[in-house]
């Protein structure tokens, strides 16, 4: 069984850059009176080598060490007054999903030992692309006018699923959506409107909805799929009140840019 393909996650958030402003010159102050002024040497004074040198290379953007960040690979490389941007259902894990979730890690890591929980869950609707910032809240607000006659909805993420990125870097272990697809599609219909508004890339023909559970670092779908994916099944199907545990309402869309978060409340 091949491999859905995932969002394409930034590794790391954006920081908040405001754009630099050229000082302006200082004027002399109204009914000051003159001073006279001795006249300027004609040979400026070199400047030290250790002030030449004292900021070297501070433009530059940050550095990308995939070693702080687990091992990812960034999708886009960063650079300056670049937001990396995502739109979502976030899913608010119970105690009961993360029981589930106790059971399935264990049993996955015996086949890729490599394996790590998700640190929250979400279901995308778009794939990760890259807003200039002064888009950002133009782009927000045409979500909301969008989302704003969405009333909320049930649904069912039961069967497991191994998934890869665009660029088979990274694998993850799911829980695809088996009811409520329609509604999810709906969503991304009106999301794919704001993406094309704004000239971004749209989400994925024909996607796979579904909540990450855990994820690691290459393409280890060879390892994942077949037994292990069966046993992971097994696990799920036989857990108690697996069908309530894993019935979830849907309440919001969020959008997060950089390290900004919004949210929009369905109906």
């Amino acid at each position: 069984m091949s491999a859905a393909p995932l969002v394409g996650y930034s590794s790391s958030s954006s920081e908040d850059e405001d754009e630099a402003k050229a000082g302006a010159q200082a004027q002399p102050g109204a009914g000051s009176c003159p001073r006279a002024q001795s006249p300027l040497p004609s040979q400026r004074l070199p400047v030290p080598d250790s002030v030449l040198h004292m900021f070297l290379g501070t433009e530059e953007g940050p550095e990308d060490d995939s070693a702080k960040h687990g091992g990812r690979v960034r999708t886009f490389p960063h650079e300056r007054g670049n937001w990396a941007t995502h739109v979502y259902v976030p899913y608010e894990a119970k105690e009961e999903f993360l029981d589930l979730l106790d059971m399935l890690l264990p049993r996955a890591q015996t086949y890729v030992s490599r394996l790590v929980r998700m640190e929250a869950f979400h279901l995308s609707l778009s794939q990760s692309v890259v807003l200039r910032h002064h888009w950002i809240l133009p782009f927000v607000q045409a979500l909301k006018d969008r989302m704003a006659s969405f009333q909320g909805f049930f649904f069912i993420a039961n069967r497991v699923k191994i998934y890869t990125n665009q660029e088979k870097t990274r694998t993850f272990v799911g829980l695809e959506v088996t009811s409520g697809h329609a509604q999810f599609l709906d969503l991304v219909s009106e999301v794919d409107r704001v993406m094309e508004e704004f000239d971004l890339t749209t989400f994925y023909q024909d996607p796979s909805f579904h909540i990450s559970l855990a994820w690691c670092v290459g393409d280890a779908r060879l390892q994942l799929e077949g037994q292990c994916l069966r046993e992971l099944q097994t696990i799920v199907d036989e857990f108690e009140d697996s069908e309530m545990v894993l019935r979830v309402h849907a309440e919001q869309v969020r959008c997060k840019s950089g390290h900004k978060f919004f949210s929009m409340p369905l109906k």
